[in-house]
């Protein structure tokens, strides 16, 4: 099955909705789908953070693209070794969110099909 990778490093409403339209379309082919977040992009796990970011004339709120993307198996990741520099414990985040650090990242990058940056 082929995998796509999103770096999630920016809570900017441009930078935060891609990941989720791009991936809501690799779920519907069937693709595997790792959200990896950093630095300000953990804003967007973080809990009440999601719902502070929106967008005039996206398809869905922010929150509503964090659950279709769990719900339809997506993997998401918070980037442990960022925690520190934003100020952000494993317990700020949603549920359904899982910890890792950058050899979690590389990993996953590695026998990636597509990595995309944002």
């Amino acid at each position: 099955m082929a995998k796509m990778v999103v770096f999630c490093g920016s809570d900017e409403p441009q930078k935060a909705f891609p990941p989720f339209m791009l991936g809501g379309g690799a779920l519907a082919m069937d693709m595997d789908l790792v959200l990896f977040f950093t630095m300000n992009g953990l804003n967007i796990v973080k809990k009440g953070g999601a719902e502070k970011i929106t967008l005039a004339g996206a398809a869905k709120t922010l929150p509503g693209f964090i659950e279709m993307a769990i719900n339809g198996g997506a993997k998401l990741i918070a980037c442990s070794a960022a925690f520190p520099i934003v100020n952000c414990k494993e317990e700020d985040l949603i549920e359904g969110v899982e910890c890792g650090g950058v050899a979690t990242f590389v990993e996953e990058a590695a026998d990636a099909d597509v990595v995309l940056t944002f």
